[in-house]
């Protein structure tokens, strides 16, 4: 007895070509295009910037998430307090290394 095929015939040029990028993907990392510098990035830092005000930013934003990583320590119990307080005191750890930076920029 011939049984129906349920799935449709699969278009092999399609296949072949999707085949030959993922390993050309995974055999030739070099190949992968680089990521555009004309501002087409998800973030991008203005140029022009002096490292006083990137590292001043920096520390402003490590202090934020320090924060929000402290008191979501205090929200949660268990295992993931302990996850949120060993993120909060490896950001305390990285601000101060970015203020210790900043002191030596200004002397």
């Amino acid at each position: 007895m011939i049984k129906d095929s349920p799935n449709p015939p699969l278009d092999s040029t399609a296949f072949h070509a999707s085949a030959h990028r993922a390993i050309n993907h995974y055999l030739h990392p070099s190949e992968k295009p680089e990521p555009s510098a004309d501002g087409h990035g998800l973030f991008t830092v203005r140029e022009g910037l002096d490292a006083e005000t990137l590292l001043t930013n920096a520390s402003e934003d490590l202090e934020s998430a320090q924060a929000l990583a402290s008191h979501l320590a205090f929200e949660v119990d268990g295992n993931p307090r302990s996850v949120a307080l060993g993120i909060s005191r490896m950001l305390e750890g990285i601000q101060l290394l970015v203020e210790k930076a900043l002191t030596l920029k200004q002397a």
